[in-house]
């Protein structure tokens, strides 16, 4: 039993990491302009999609990391650029609408120039096979994944504490027209803000096709709806309590599975939703954030 328990844990810090990288990018941008940005999700299925094309055409895979990571700061930073600067300053429902707006857009023209056909993700052979330690195999994948997302945000944790570019981002987070009054480049923190974030989403994607198999047009959609479940369980704007709350919400998930009957295992996105109702009404403001604070 307890090798079970201990597989299953594993399965969770996998599918937490996942969700884990994608709610990182949420909290931040929530952080900085008050935007719960919904078309988040899809550049998780623009992250996969860049991967598959990458692959198809024979760039290694330390390169493919570093491309698809590119990719999604260049598609979060074209996003905030052309969409959501212009109605900054706006109120949250113009926004929410604005989010919307752009999500569908970039799922309907994913299934145009894509079609709607699921797609097979090509993934390193050797990537499958399991590696066996005290009596518990786990995938290569399963350890990649959770060993390259605490290094991605080990990496952010130093931007975001240990750089001017991170103090200008907290600076910005506090009070954004303080910020601009003391120097701070608010329309370049804000960029950066956009950009590092989506870079984890897509990455997110790569892991996530790699570790499902098939991608589609529309993979963004449970990713993204997950992950804003964990911000709202860690606590919406802080970076931190999106990474805990994305691997609460991995290993619930994964153990609600894995230990209860298997007639349960349909009902695993009704458990997610009743443990979000769950927290709410005990810890609004999400679990690792204080109650006094302002939060969505």
């Amino acid at each position: 039993m307890s090798q079970y328990l201990f597989q299953q844990i594993i399965n969770g810090l996998a599918l937490g990491s996942l969700y884990a990288l994608v709610a990182i990018g949420f909290s931040m941008i929530y952080g900085i302009v008050r935007l719960i940005n919904f078309a988040h999700g899809d550049l998780v299925m623009i992250g996969a999609f860049s991967t598959l094309a990458l692959v198809t055409a024979g760039v290694p895979w330390p390169l493919i990391l570093v491309f698809v990571l590119a990719i999604g700061a260049i598609a979060g930073m074209t996003i905030e650029t052309i969409v959501f600067r212009p109605i900054r300053g706006s109120s949250q429902v113009t926004g929410f609408i604005a989010t919307l707006a752009v999500s569908i857009a970039i799922q309907n023209s994913a299934l145009m120039i894509l079609s709607g056909q699921p797609r097979n993700f090509l993934f390193p052979a050797f990537m499958r096979q399991r590696v066996g330690f005290g009596g518990v195999n786990a995938s290569l994948t399963d350890i990649a994944i959770i060993v390259l997302t605490l290094f991605l945000i080990g990496g952010l944790f130093l931007v975001v504490y240990r750089t001017r570019l991170g103090r200008a981002m907290r600076a910005t987070a506090e009070n954004l027209t303080a910020a601009r009054l003391m120097g701070v480049a608010v329309n370049r923190t804000i960029l950066a803000a956009f950009a590092i974030g989506s870079a984890l989403a897509a990455v997110s994607g790569l892991f996530w096709g790699g570790k499902f198999g098939q991608i589609d047009p529309l993979l963004g959609f449970v990713p993204g709806l997950k992950a804003f479940v964990a911000c709202v369980i860690g606590g919406v704007g802080s970076i931190g309590g999106a990474m805990m709350g994305g691997y609460i919400l991995g290993l619930s998930e994964v153990l609600f599975v894995g230990l209860l009957p298997q007639e349960f295992s349909g009902y695993r996105d009704t458990f997610v939703f009743l443990l979000l109702i769950v927290i709410l009404l005990v810890r609004p403001s999400g679990l690792f954030v204080r109650q006094t604070e302002e939060r969505a």
